[in-house]
């Protein structure tokens, strides 16, 4: 679970402070407070926050990322060949029904 996440429950009553989950008589008296809208963060901690976040990302090697890369070109290749002949088949028997 993520700190984002972790906010949000806490806000909504479904967590304490420390992470455990609350009893149902604190979620209710946290009603209240769901109600009014929220404060949004500033423009420094978003960047801040997405720089952290994008810190964690694990990241493939350029090994791992030609390899993707050419699974991926011939996949899409032998797609296209298989609608494209499809599409040939269908178009002859389409004109051949309709020429007879």
């Amino acid at each position: 679970m993520n700190r984002e996440t972790k906010r949000m429950m806490q806000k909504q009553g479904q967590t304490g402070p420390d992470g455990a989950p609350s009893s149902r008589r604190a979620a209710a008296a946290t009603t209240a407070q769901r109600r009014q809208p929220q404060q949004r963060a500033g423009i420094r901690q978003f960047f801040r926050e997405v720089r952290e976040e994008m810190r964690q990302v694990s990241w493939p090697t350029r090994a791992e990322l030609i390899n993707y890369t050419s699974i991926t070109l011939f996949v899409l290749i032998v797609m296209i060949g298989l609608i494209y002949g499809l599409n040939l088949v269908f178009g002859k028997f389409v004109l051949f029904l309709f020429k007879h």
